[in-house]
């Protein structure tokens, strides 16, 4: 007879809480898909929605009591890099946003995508410090990383269309700002002292 698996109260109302919500970011993925118009863009978001449909699979697993059953998704996987990011600004825009618009500009799809994956990253890996049970610390841990790749995946494609520049300072200003800075000394060994 199968016996419930006995969660601590903060891992299984966030784990539930991942599932669900992955549940509802595959759906959105599926709208995104269906509006881009860059072909880049299309296969960025289907490759990212099949990842995402493998974490919430492995969520459903652990919430079940099966653990994972399959192996995990790597900690670092693959990135589909279209162009290296470049920093500076080249003539930056921004359209204003249309209130009565029924369909998404691929800038619009990109920042959604991107910011839902910063979100993701920054979520799961707070939810991972509150878990005790170690397969579901991991999970949400790989969870993390996996959404920090694909904000760095998407990030990369909007920075290469442009609708995403990254601003410098001035090279006086770094210096000065890397010149403030000081290396630690090393640590002094460390004595123990018993009493006898």
């Amino acid at each position: 007879m199968h016996t419930q698996q006995r969660f601590a109260a903060h891992e299984f109302l966030e784990t539930q809480e991942a599932v669900r919500t992955k549940a509802a970011h595959i759906e959105l993925y599926g709208v995104l898909f269906s509006m881009a118009q860059d072909t880049h863009l299309k296969d960025i978001l289907f490759n990212q929605q099949r990842r995402m449909i493998e974490g919430y699979n492995f969520g459903v697993q652990l919430l079940q009591g099966r653990g994972i059953t399959v192996p995990a998704p790597p900690h670092t996987p693959e990135l589909r890099v279209y162009e290296h990011p470049q920093t500076g600004l080249q003539q930056p825009s921004l359209p204003a946003p249309n209130p009565n618009a029924t369909t998404l500009s691929d800038v619009s799809i990109s920042t959604i995508a991107l910011n839902l994956h910063k979100t993701g990253s920054a979520v799961s890996m707070l939810w991972a410090n509150e878990c005790v049970d170690p397969q579901i610390r991991q999970y949400h841990a790989t969870s993390a990383n996996i959404c920090q790749e694909m904000a760095f995946e998407m990030f990369q494609y909007m920075n290469y269309k442009g609708y995403y520049q990254a601003p410098q300072l001035a090279d006086h200003t770094m210096r000065t700002m890397i010149g403030a800075v000081q290396p630690a000394q090393q640590q002094q060994p460390y004595q123990t002292h018993f009493n006898h």
